[in-house]
């Protein structure tokens, strides 16, 4: 904060997913917009959200382990790479701290939290 940050840019780690809440409660201490990887961020708060889709990745493990019962060398399986991404935006944090969401955006959000 001393050197005049504007924004805050969480990634993917196990150690802030535990300590979720307590960044979301930071940023919003500090008045700065953010954004996560995970959804659950934005539902609990956090500005915006922008990564993969937890649900699609277990959908895919399911299919995987399917195969794999059924027979399927482990070893001959393709290799996939996330298709679904999810971008949940919360107005509530928002207004909270006085920025505009462009139409454009909320537009091309798979969830708005209002």
């Amino acid at each position: 904060m001393q050197e005049g940050a504007g924004a805050l840019l969480v990634t993917a780690a196990p150690y802030f997913d535990t300590r979720r809440d307590r960044i979301i409660a930071f940023a919003a201490r500090q008045r700065l917009p953010a954004i996560y990887q995970f959804r659950e961020y934005a539902i609990a708060g956090g500005l915006l959200s922008y990564g993969v889709s937890i649900a699609e990745g277990y959908h895919q493990y399911g299919i995987y382990a399917a195969r794999i019962l059924k027979g399927a060398n482990p070893a001959e399986l393709p290799v996939h790479q996330p298709t679904k991404f999810e971008l949940v935006i919360n107005l509530k944090t928002a207004t909270a701290l006085s920025l505009k969401i462009s139409d454009n955006l909320l537009t091309l959000a798979d969830e708005v939290i209002e």
